[in-house]
């Protein structure tokens, strides 16, 4: 929860920064006015203490000339009029053995002796202003004639008034800086007065309009221009305002004439859409019923081109068997003739011995023939009827799929390509496989292919992590993207009217995805042939095939 803005008021804000304006200006201005002061003071106050020490070397070099140092200190004494000056030292130059030694001094009376300064007071009189620390200014002087030095002047004032005079100035400044803002604040009461009385006025006008909704208040006119100009844009939106209402007062009546009939054209409406949607489902159960229907006559169709493929497969051997055996009846009764007629001789029983065992042996090998193509029949019908899932062999089943193709392939001279290891088992359903395998070659044969094209159909498989890949492919002339798009919808066909149902694709998605719990993906584009990737989940295999 987001925490409450902080507001203030306009007559708090405006009396602030008057206040703080004032401040700002009083204090920077004081600042600067009593340090240019204090340094004006300070300037004079050195210049006065090096006035003095020049004035008091030039008087020291009679005194030090002729070695009167009553004299000197009877001079020094005038200094009790410069309250500034608290200590002063004359130091005379000893010429024979080149040493400073007191001469005269002068003490304030108030302050007493100070220590004498011969260490110093050379390297004082070399600088060229006094040397000033905390409350005391302290300098240095030679005293000369002729170049000859006679001595030295060592000088101590005190800077203590200069800094009461400091204090005295800054508590003036204080003064006259609380008086400058109790003005400033008199004058800011004033104006704020001024300014928030109108809107003052003026807000209430506004709560009045949210707590009561009357907008036919008006806000009065102002002594200042942007009030005043505030006041009139209040005026104008008070103004728009009602007409804006009396516009939607007008137009909630016309609303409410309008609902008033359209909730009867609703109510007529709402009954014959919901006797239009009974009859949408009723035709949708219909057609949903018709599709179930179609797609089963799919399978059958399939299945019925299937058995009339076998049925020709198993012709051919059966008729070169019942050949076989008529030839080797009329064999036998030409046997029995002779030997009735005892006519019969070694080299003729010889003949019709290796006859009997040629013609056997071809009655033979085409029942066997004729028995594997119904027993490869009989298990592809059996497995696309049956939905159970069971262990099988994968390329087993494969080449009885294409067993049951075979007498649509040989009419091509198109190349099928297995790819699936011979001791493949998996543990699935086979029929939806079977359905799925078929309807996919004889889509690539109907759809991919020209009359008299040779081309390729590849078929792999493979199996990882308990799931089975199908990967099938073929070099015809691709779908295009229009088709390609939709290839999965019922009764989409590039072949209508020319063989083509529309249901095959249909039946391998839905063989996929509900038979199979699978997924399946096609890609393909004009002229690049047809990929399509099949993969679904397997079972775990029995301990006994496992073993094997």
């Amino acid at each position: 929860m987001s925490s409450p803005t902080r507001t203030t008021s306009m007559k708090s804000a405006l009396i602030w920064l008057v206040m703080l304006i004032c401040s700002l200006t009083l204090t920077i201005a004081l600042f600067f006015s009593n340090y240019l002061d204090f340094q004006r003071q300070e300037q004079q106050l050195q210049q006065q203490v090096l006035a003095l020490a020049d004035i008091i070397a030039i008087n020291t070099q009679s005194t030090l000339l002729t070695n009167n140092r009553h004299r000197e200190e009877t001079r020094l004494k005038a200094l009790t009029a410069i309250p500034t000056i608290k200590n002063v030292h004359i130091y005379q130059f000893d010429q024979t053995n080149q040493q400073l030694k007191f001469f005269a001094s002068y003490n304030r009376t108030d302050i007493g002796p100070w220590p004498p300064q011969t260490e110093r007071v050379q390297s004082l009189s070399e600088q060229p202003l006094p040397l000033s620390s905390a409350d005391q200014l302290e300098l240095g002087r030679q005293v000369e004639v002729d170049g000859q030095l006679l001595g030295y002047v060592y000088l101590r004032a005190g800077s203590d008034q200069l800094q009461q005079s400091q204090r005295n100035q800054n508590l003036i400044t204080i003064v006259i800086a609380l008086l400058a803002l109790g003005l400033a604040l008199l004058l800011a009461l004033k104006l704020q007065r001024r300014f928030t009385l109108p809107l003052h006025v003026l807000l209430e006008l506004v709560n009045k309009v949210a707590k009561e909704r009357d907008y036919c208040v008006r806000a009065p006119t102002a002594n200042l221009d942007e009030l005043n100009q505030l006041s009139r844009a209040f005026n104008t939106m008070m103004d728009r305002i009602e007409g804006q209402l009396r516009k939607r007062e007008q137009a909630e009546l016309e609303i409410k004439q309008l609902n008033q009939s359209l909730e009867q054209k609703i109510a007529e409406r709402t009954k014959a859409l919901r006797e239009s949607n009974q009859e949408l489902l009723n035709t949708l159960a219909t057609l949903h019923q018709y599709q179930n229907q179609i797609v089963e006559t799919e399978k059958m169709a399939s299945l019925g081109q299937m058995v009339a493929g076998i049925a020709h497969e198993v012709n051919t051997p059966i008729g070169l068997g019942v050949t076989a055996s008529t030839l080797l009846q009329d064999k036998v009764q030409e046997i029995e003739q002779a030997f009735q007629q005892k006519t019969l001789t070694s080299s003729q029983l010889a003949r019709f011995l290796n006859d009997s065992k040629e013609n056997l042996g071809i009655i033979y090998r085409n029942l066997e023939r004729a028995a594997g193509l119904i027993s490869s029949f009989k298990q592809v019908a059996v497995d696309q009827s049956n939905e159970n899932q069971r262990q099988f062999n994968m390329a087993q089943l494969i080449n009885e799929v294409m067993l049951s193709l075979r007498p649509n392939l040989k009419k091509t001279a198109h190349q099928l390509r297995i790819e699936c290891p011979p001791d493949l088992i998996v543990n699935s359903k086979p029929g939806p496989i079977n359905q799925i395998l078929i309807n996919l070659i004889m889509n690539s044969l109907l759809h991919a292919f020209d009359e008299g094209q040779a081309g390729e159909i590849t078929i792999r498989v493979t199996l990882q992590q308990h799931r089975c890949f199908i990967h099938y492919a073929d070099n015809g002339r691709g779908v295009p993207e229009h088709i390609r798009k939709k290839i999965f919808d019922p009764f989409v066909t590039t072949k209508r009217g020319e063989g083509g149902s529309g249901l095959g694709m249909h039946l391998v998605y839905n063989l996929v995805t509900q038979a199979l719990n699978g997924k399946i993906k096609l890609e393909s584009a004009l002229g690049a042939g047809i990929q399509i990737d099949i993969d679904f989940p397997v079972g775990n295999l029995s301990p006994s095939k496992l073993n094997s």
